[in-house]
C-alpha cells in the first residue's frame, strides 16, 4: 500500500466517526419491517443459566470496583463457575424488559436508540459445567447454546484461535473468551449511514462492563480489537457480511503473584 493510499484509507475511516448532516430517510421512518431485537437460536438446545448472582462473592463496593479496573494478561487458568459466568453474560448484554410492542430490549448497558446490535459467543475454556467449545448467548432467556466443541488439548483449534486474535497468546489461558459480532441492520435500520458510528460507541459499553464485571469479582480481563474476522466468522459460523465478528475480550483468574509477569507487557515503555 502506497502513502497515497494510506492516507486515502484513513480519510475514509475518520467519516465513519462524522454524524452525517444530509437529510435522509430512515428504514424505520419509512416503516419499513423492523429486524428482530436478538438472534434466534442456532440450534434449538438451549442450557439455561443460573442467576442467583446474590450468591457471587463479589466486591459491592463501587468505588473499589472501578479504581480496581484494569487489564490483565496473565491468568492462572483455574475455572470459572457457572454462575460467574452466567453474571459475565448477563451484565453484557441481559434484558432487563422490552419497551412497547416488542419496540426495543432494555438491557444492563445502554444502546443508541436501544438498538443493541451485538450478538455475544463465548468461547468457553474452563468454566464450571460447561463443554469447552464455542457458545451463543441468548439475552432474552439468559441460557446458551453449544455451537461447536473445541478441546483446548487440540492443538489445531487453539492455534486457530491464536490466529483468530492475531497471535496474542495469553488469550489462550483464559477460562473464557468473548467473541462479539455485530448485527448491522439492527442498528442501520434506524440511524441509516449513521448508524456505524453510534455502535462502535456501544461496543465500549459493552466491554467497560465486563471489566467491571472482573474488578468485582476478582478476574481479569484484557479487550482486543485486532483481529482476524474472517476466521472469527469461520470459527463461529457467521456470513461475515450482514453479521460478522469485530472484537472479543479474554477472561481468567488472576493472583497478585503475577504481577511481575503482567508488567513484562510493558516492558517495551522502558527501552530507550
Amino acid at each position: 500500500m502506497t502513502e497515497q493510499e494510506k492516507k486515502e484509507r484513513i480519510i475514509k475511516s475518520r467519516e465513519l466517526i462524522h454524524w452525517h448532516k444530509e437529510p435522509f430517510d430512515s428504514d424505520q421512518k419509512l416503516q419499513l419491517p423492523q429486524p428482530p431485537l436478538v438472534k434466534e437460536p442456532m440450534t434449538g438446545e438451549l442450557i439455561p443459566l443460573p442467576m442467583n448472582f446474590e450468591d457471587l462473592p463479589m466486591c459491592d463496593d463501587f468505588v473499589k470496583i472501578i479504581n480496581g479496573r484494569r487489564s490483565n494478561r496473565v491468568y492462572t487458568q483455574q475455572p470459572i463457575s457457572l454462575l460467574a459466568f452466567s453474571f459475565m453474560l448477563w451484565a453484557q448484554q441481559g434484558v432487563k424488559g422490552i419497551r412497547g410492542n416488542n419496540y426495543a430490549t432494555l438491557r444492563t448497558v445502554p444502546s443508541a436508540g436501544a438498538r443493541h446490535p451485538f450478538e455475544v459467543y463465548p468461547l468457553v475454556l474452563n468454566v464450571e459445567g460447561l463443554k469447552p467449545g464455542i457458545y451463543h448467548y441468548l439475552p432474552m432467556k439468559n441460557a446458551v447454546e453449544l455451537l461447536k466443541e473445541g478441546d483446548p488439548a487440540d492443538e489445531a483449534f487453539m492455534a486457530d484461535v491464536k490466529t483468530s486474535v492475531r497471535g496474542q497468546a495469553f488469550a489462550l489461558k483464559a477460562s473464557v473468551i468473548f467473541y462479539y459480532s455485530i448485527t448491522q441492520y439492527r442498528g442501520e435500520w434506524r440511524y441509516g449511514f449513521n448508524s456505524h458510528r453510534v455502535m462502535m460507541m456501544d461496543a465500549g459499553h459493552v466491554t467497560q462492563n465486563l471489566y467491571l464485571c472482573c474488578s468485582a469479582l476478582g478476574l481479569g480481563g484484557c479487550a482486543i480489537g485486532a483481529l482476524d474476522s474472517d476466521l472469527c466468522d469461520s470459527m463461529i459460523g457467521l456470513d461475515g457480511k450482514d453479521e460478522f465478528c469485530f472484537y472479543c475480550m479474554p477472561v481468567g483468574t488472576v493472583s497478585s503473584d503475577n504481577e511481575d509477569a503482567e508488567q513484562g507487557f510493558y516492558a517495551f515503555l522502558n527501552k530507550k
